[in-house]
């Protein structure tokens, strides 16, 4: 796959795929973004939680997410058990090209991001006592697990480059893999998007959207009676 490192609105750097015409965050700031997402909406709803956290990321891409996920948890003294799952890896010189390190704290964050780009797949490494992560070299369409997670990323191609990933079946898939009281978070918010996780079981919610997005969703599996 031929990919392009670009900078976007917030200095920060994403990568371009010309096949597809797609970025890997939004060019109206990668980091900005993917805190808004990922962090506040998502891994923040867990700050109260004395236990570990275990989340799924759909997309490892940049390592960006969980880069930030990482930094979170020192900051607020959070175990996470981080999986992520990933078809087309990027190679080490891709991700030396990334100014995520540089961006979010110098000399740790770099190497934070060097590490979660070397670690080994299939295996659950530890990068700090706070955080550990499993990477799974796998097409999205093939994972399944049961009621295993707190919270997922959900950071896909955009329904428009990979329709297929925005199925019923696969939030189903989703829906599955979260623990009951779970939660799933995308920047997504197109309503056939929001119909097709609402036919998968989730509680789904539109609310406002990083800088340049209205909205983004955040769906959960909601408790039992």
């Amino acid at each position: 796959m031929n990919r392009q490192v670009v900078k976007t609105n917030d200095n920060s750097s994403t990568l371009f795929v010309p096949e597809l015409a797609q970025h890997y965050h939004s060019t109206h700031g990668a980091v900005q973004e993917s805190v808004h997402v990922f962090i506040e909406a998502g891994l923040h709803q867990f700050l109260e939680t004395q236990q570990p956290i275990s989340i799924l990321e759909i997309g490892f891409g940049t390592g960006l997410n969980p880069l930030l996920t990482l930094l979170d948890a020192e900051k607020n003294n959070l175990e996470i058990k981080f999986t992520t799952l990933e078809k087309y890896p990027l190679t080490m010189d891709e991700a030396m090209e990334l100014n995520y390190g540089e961006m979010l704290g110098g000399r740790d964050a770099k190497k934070y991001l060097l590490e979660l780009h070397q670690v080994v797949w299939e295996k659950w490494i530890e990068i700090t006592p706070k955080f550990s992560i499993l990477k799974k070299e796998i097409d999205f369409k093939n994972f399944s697990a049961s009621a295993e997670y707190d919270l997922i990323y959900f950071d896909a191609f955009a329904p428009g480059a990979q329709p297929n990933l925005w199925t019923i079946n696969i939030f189903k898939r989703m829906f599955e893999s979260l623990k009951t009281g779970g939660i799933l978070v995308t920047y997504c918010s197109k309503g056939d998007v929001r119909r097709n996780m609402m036919a998968a079981g989730f509680e789904v919610e539109k609310i406002p959207g990083p800088p340049g997005k209205r909205e983004m969703v955040r769906a959960r599996k909601g408790r039992k009676e």
